[in-house]
């Protein structure tokens, strides 16, 4: 090889590594106006909560720089997405920390299709201003290789709580919340969503909260459930309110065609009232806001399944407890008798199918998240990477172990993940 052939070689890497990515998040301080004389001093992406929406196509390799400008280690997670262990974004299974002060590059290819999000997946303790209290996180929008949908307009809703405090009781501590917010505006701050009568308005919905599951309504309208956690449902219904525990994601159709000023929001008055909802404005309509109290319908998954296939798989218990900590302290959590990080390794091998028998002998509902996989509720043949596993009960859920690599497995109340909920399930 000559001289000037090895510099040429040399020069390769170097070349490939000034190429510009497709996306830049960068990770600020910043403050918010959620309200008027409202302001919120946070941590967020590219100065805004949620941060950038990233659109890509499904299959289509895309490559990310991440710019951490805090003094904190930070990480990104790309929550739920089939991708590596080294850039899905947990330490746990291995993805590197962002240093303070210095940057990192995700490189992957994005799948399945649907409605994503990315988030930090640090812990936060008692810090209150850390992980998911903090203004970090955004949507991703895999596009798929086909989609049949039919809208008029496309709208993201992110479902927050802002200004987290400890409330102690003689119990245990507990995480509360001065406000709320909608796309980091609460209700009747900001400009409305404006629509026209006769569109049909695609909802894509996500509960970025921390800690609380929430119900919501939309006054004067229903929604036509056809996703969730980005995956299509079998059977789409008409429902008059979306339950969602912190994680999930719902993607609704809504007709419109009750012209008018109408809220969605919270159907809990209280945080309503804090600040979660946000208005939807009819063309040439003047007037004020309405709110119409929605039915008290439950919320059941298998409502938009299909009946489930008898199938003998292997089970794999997880059996869910709280341990009390002491009076106004912070209860641990354990996952069949131990915490983080002493919980042993869930085993699985590459192809074969399995059960995870969710067994919640708490008195709390736990949103459930496996990284990097999707499983299907038993009960309904609806496919999640998060389900709320309601208190005192059991849920099961099968899914194909066919992604190598560790992967993380968790409850997605910051609180709980904090102080012992979790474990990693490894290939064998």
């Amino acid at each position: 090889m000559t001289r000037r052939q090895l510099l040429a070689s040399l020069a390769i890497p170097a070349l490939k590594a000034q190429q510009p990515a497709d996306y830049k998040l960068v990770i600020n301080h910043t403050t918010l106006e959620i309200a008027p004389k409202s302001v919120i001093k946070t941590v967020a992406y590219n100065n805004s909560a949620p941060g950038p929406l990233l659109r890509m196509k499904e299959g289509q390799r895309v490559t990310i720089d991440v710019q951490n400008n805090t003094s904190d280690p930070e990480i990104v997670h790309w929550h739920g997405l089939h991708i590596p262990s080294d850039v899905d974004g947990s330490m746990e299974e291995g993805t590197p920390m962002i240093p303070p002060h210095a940057s990192a590059r995700y490189t992957f290819t994005p799948t399945p299709s649907g409605t994503r999000w990315y988030h930090t997946h640090t812990g936060a303790m008692r810090n209150l201003n850390k992980g998911l209290y903090s203004g970090q996180y955004g949507f991703i929008y895999i596009e798929p290789k086909s989609d049949p949908a039919r809208f008029d307009q496309e709208i993201f809703l992110a479902l927050r709580e802002w200004d987290p405090y400890f409330s102690t009781s003689e119990d245990a501590m507990d995480v509360m919340y001065k406000r709320c917010a909608i796309n980091s505006r609460s209700l009747g701050f900001g400009d409305p969503i404006r629509v026209k009568q006769g569109q049909r308005v695609m909802l894509r919905i996500l509960n970025a909260s921390a800690t609380l599951q929430r119900r919501i309504a939309f006054s004067g309208h229903s929604f036509t459930v056809v996703a969730m956690d980005g995956n299509p449902v079998a059977t789409p219904q008409k429902v008059p309110i979306l339950e969602l525990g912190p994680a999930e994601r719902i993607d609704a159709l809504v007709e419109m065609d009750q012209p008018g000023i109408w809220i969605l929001g919270a159907t809990d008055d209280r945080d309503r009232k804090a600040g979660l909802g946000i208005i939807f404005e009819y063309s040439n309509r003047p007037g004020a806001a309405q709110w119409v109290v929605p039915a008290k319908d439950p919320w059941d998954y298998a409502q938009f399944g299909k009946p489930y296939p008898a199938e003998t798989v292997e089970a794999i218990p997880l059996v869910i407890e709280k341990k009390f900590a002491g009076s106004r302290w912070v209860d641990k959590w354990t996952i069949n008798g131990k915490s983080w990080p002493k919980t042993d390794p869930i085993h699985v091998q590459e192809g074969h199918r399995y059960r995870l028998v969710f067994d919640n002998r708490s008195d709390e509902p736990h949103p459930v998240h496996l990284h990097r996989h999707t499983f299907e509720l038993r009960s309904s043949g609806i496919f999640k990477d998060v389900a709320v596993v309601p208190a005192k009960s059991i849920i099961e859920a099968d899914f194909t172990a066919n992604n190598p690599g560790k992967t993380l497995f968790h409850c997605h109340q910051q609180m709980h993940m904090d102080y012992g909920f979790m474990s990693l399930m490894e290939y064998i």
